[in-house]
């Protein structure tokens, strides 16, 4: 009798082991992204490319391109797109520095993260499941109910918080807009609509990946921290 309730007992160790250690390794991974230090000389390097900024500008870049490599890490290393064109020069630079980033896509993913260009929500479904994905973990990291915003996620207000050029605007909700004969194009309440290109494809869902790291959002407030 004994031992059966010995292996047994071993049989839900293992279970709750299984279920505990990716999640741990998951918070681990995503509290090493919030408090990283940026390779020296990147945040100027980012201000060279942008005329006019300060490094008050360059750290509020850093904090949204944190916001996109949690996306990633939480949404359980699913296709991710990126929303932000400023968001999008900072990780292209980070991306030259070649032994830094591959060291922390290292520790942050367990793998290398590439580059793929900033792109917008557009009527093609295809290209939006990423984009999907980036705003549901964003606005969970800052408490914004994903469906109906009253306001942006940071990576998804900077271009037009900077006034970048050729950078992607977002507005939080277009249904007033539209209304009164805007033409706004790149609205938050667009992700959750089906009727926009009729999908819903990354809205939402959890995911995993074959390395384990599960799905879920980190259930934080406001900001990264360790610009």
């Amino acid at each position: 009798m004994y031992p059966v309730v010995a292996i047994a007992l071993m049989g839900v160790g293992a279970a709750v082991l299984v279920a505990i250690v990716p999640r741990w390794l998951q918070l681990r991974r995503a509290e090493f992204i919030r408090t990283y230090r940026w390779p020296p000389g990147l945040l100027k390097r980012l201000e060279k490319h942008h005329p006019g900024f300060e490094r008050k500008h360059s750290a509020l870049v850093s904090r949204g391109l944190r916001q996109f490599f949690l996306a990633y890490l939480m949404s359980g290393k699913r296709h991710v797109s990126m929303p932000s064109q400023v968001a999008d020069d900072l990780w292209h630079e980070f991306i030259l520095y070649t032994r830094e980033y591959d060291a922390f896509c290292r520790r942050a993913f367990g793998g290398f993260l590439h580059h793929t260009p900033a792109v917008v929500l557009s009527e093609h479904r295809k290209s939006n499941e990423g984009l999907r994905r980036v705003w549901w973990y964003c606005c969970k990291y800052e408490n914004i109910d994903p469906v109906n915003p009253t306001r942006l996620p940071l990576l998804f207000a900077l271009d037009s918080k900077l006034n970048i050029a050729n950078g992607f605007v977002y507005h939080p909700d277009c249904k007033e807009l539209r209304k009164n004969g805007s033409g706004a194009a790149y609205c938050g309440g667009d992700f959750a609509d089906t009727s926009f290109d009729g999908s819903s494809d990354g809205f939402g869902d959890t995911g995993s990946d074959s390395g384990g790291d599960g799905g879920g959002g980190d259930g934080g407030g406001g900001g990264c921290g360790g610009d």
